[in-house]
């Protein structure tokens, strides 16, 4: 795809919280939950709202493209888990920008913790077509609500807050591209990872033990390893194929920030040197969705990206599937 990113941003919640501040709030001893995540601090919602992060980042994104938000003619969503079930996100933030009634499309997609890529493809996609000129994507997470803090403590600590969204236009000749995508869905894993309340699954009315009882996060991490360990290399593997890269090409990785054990033996599972791997774990948690373009945005304003470099968009998500992107800047 002839495609480029012209603008990124990103945004926090107001509040930091540092894990040996939840250390002392549940009674565990100093180190016990930084030692078994990784995540020294994370940012968590507290007067904001899921879409008062999205639109500070889609402004941010936005000023820096250099563009007004009336210049945006679709809006698409990648939220693992959105504002509400009913109607979609995507519309509401478009309306808090002060996009005005039908100049643009808006909607939501969601593959968990890759809806950012899915977005962008899929954006990507309508940009090439001719149905757009310009696509504000984005994603936005409340990641620090429904934890499993009293049976699962060192799941719940890995999870914050925050948005991040990149606007699309199509490239010019030597203004970089979409190389090669790839999505592979491994759905023996579908029950390892998820929350099972909020959709049809359970009536509210007729099944409230059991709405109730599912209605916080659940991972079961061992399961999730042993599919990224048996999986994941093969899977790289094949993006680079399709893209036509080899792996020491590669500039830049921006891996889904799941936790900062993950992105480790990421590096060491894939043969990325860390030092090619944007980890911003430590410090902001898993973002779900949001955590890509987040490390994007952050990688882009310290410098480490530039125009002519080869960037490989990696991640994992709930279902199980692996997603990826080879993107020449």
């Amino acid at each position: 795809m002839r495609i480029r990113i012209v603008g990124t941003g990103r945004a926090v919640p107001a509040q930091c919280v540092a894990t040996n501040a939840l250390e002392e709030r549940l009674g565990l001893g100093r180190g016990a939950l930084e030692t078994a995540t990784g995540v020294v601090e994370r940012y968590v919602c507290n007067a904001e709202s899921q879409i008062d992060l999205a639109c500070a980042a889609a402004t941010l994104a936005l000023a820096d493209a250099g563009l007004d938000p009336g210049a945006v003619d679709l809006i698409v969503g990648g939220c693992g888990v959105p504002y509400q079930p009913l109607p979609a996100t995507a519309p509401l933030v478009m309306q808090r920008l002060g996009i005005a009634d039908g100049t643009a499309a808006a909607f939501d997609v969601n593959s968990t913790c890759l809806g950012f890529l899915t977005a962008f493809e899929t954006a990507g996609r309508m940009i090439e077509a001719g149905q757009c000129e310009t696509a504000l994507v984005f994603s936005s997470e409340v990641a620090s609500r429904a934890l499993p803090w009293q049976d699962a403590p060192e799941i719940a600590a890995l999870f914050g807050d925050g948005a991040a969204a990149a606007v699309l236009r199509r490239a010019g000749p030597g203004e970089g591209r979409v190389v090669a995508s790839l999505m592979r869905t491994y759905p023996s894993g579908w029950e390892a990872c998820g929350i099972g309340s909020g959709g049809t699954r359970f009536d509210f009315h007729k099944e409230q033990e059991a709405f109730a009882a599912h209605s916080l996060f659940h991972m079961d991490g061992k399961e999730l390893f042993r599919l990224a360990s048996r999986y994941f290399n093969g899977f790289v593997a094949a993006l680079l194929e399709r893209a036509g890269w080899r792996r020491e090409e590669v500039d830049l990785v921006i891996p889904h920030q799941a936790s900062p054990f993950a992105l480790a033996h990421m590096a060491r599972q894939t043969g990325f040197p860390p030092e090619k791997l944007v980890d911003i774990s430590a410090r902001f948690g898993n973002q779900i969705a949001a955590s890509m373009p987040f490390a994007l945005d952050v990688a882009r304003r310290e410098g480490r990206v530039a125009p002519g470099m080869k960037l490989l968009f990696l991640g994992t998500s709930a279902g199980v599937s692996f997603g990826g992107m080879a993107l020449e800047t």
